[in-house]
């Protein structure tokens, strides 16, 4: 019995891999299905999807950007202040006080610049490649709620600095929410925290910004990822008629 022989044979190693090493197709099947993190792609897929000028890799890069924001997120949080005499003063000492600190910021901020690039982009290349066709609606619909998120992620975190460009942002966003029929006013006072802005104004967007939002964020992307797996693949829509069964024949059933 060799080495490699008598590590696998080890308890140790049983309880670590439940299965052999992948070097047949049916071990190479298990390790994918056995796996935290590689159970999310799916077995096999179309060849043409392993291309890269096919997706370009843009919804890994969306995914990218996002733990770039989250890691150098929870680092400016250990600086900033979400108070109005504080907030402008606690992001202009990160810049020239904190080690990296501008490094993390600019960072932070070229990640959010990067990440609405990044999911636009892919969104226009599934709709060119028809990646948003049935099965795929329900998928392509939660994508169109990601940019959203995307969006209100980008525009609160443009707000946190409480500078006069924030301040002007705000009222305008604001006033834009007044706009909506029927509950405009009530839709704005919730936004505000107040029938002016101020302190609960901050503490309202910083916590949208660094909580509810992320979260919702994590959530639908888990539900993405997990619908790519189960339509099929990555990108290439599954051949679909509405005449047909809901499932296709067996060839047992065909030959017949």
């Amino acid at each position: 019995m060799g080495l490699w022989d008598r590590i696998k044979s080890t308890r140790l190693y049983k309880s670590i891999y439940r299965n052999d090493y992948p070097d047949t197709p049916r071990n190479q099947v298990l390790v994918i299905l056995n796996s935290m993190v590689l159970h999310l792609h799916p077995v096999k897929i179309p060849k043409k999807q392993v291309r890269y000028t096919f997706t370009f890799g843009l919804g890994g890069t969306s995914l990218l950007m996002f733990l770039i924001l989250t890691l150098t997120g929870v680092w400016l949080m250990f600086y900033y202040v979400p108070s109005i005499p504080g907030a402008w003063f606690s992001m202009k000492a990160l810049q020239t006080d904190v080690y990296f600190g501008q490094f993390a910021r600019n960072l932070h901020r070229w990640a959010a610049h990067g990440m609405v690039i990044a999911v636009l982009l892919h969104m226009t290349r599934v709709f060119y490649t028809g990646s948003y066709k049935p099965p795929r609606e329900f998928n392509w619909a939660m994508g169109v709620v990601l940019l959203l998120l995307t969006f209100l992620l980008s525009f609160t975190g443009y707000l946190l600095p409480w500078d006069q460009l924030a301040y002007w942002a705000i009222t305008v966003g604001s006033n834009m929410a007044k706009a909506t029929p029927f509950i405009g006013a009530q839709v704005q006072l919730m936004l505000l925290g107040g029938y002016e802005i101020g302190q609960a104004t901050l503490i309202r967007w910083y916590t949208l910004h660094v909580i509810f939002l992320p979260l919702a964020a994590m959530l639908l992307m888990g539900m993405h990822f997990w619908r790519v797996r189960k339509d099929g693949g990555i990108s290439t829509p599954i051949p679909y008629d509405e005449d047909e069964a809901e499932f296709p024949p067996q060839p047992e059933a065909a030959a017949d």
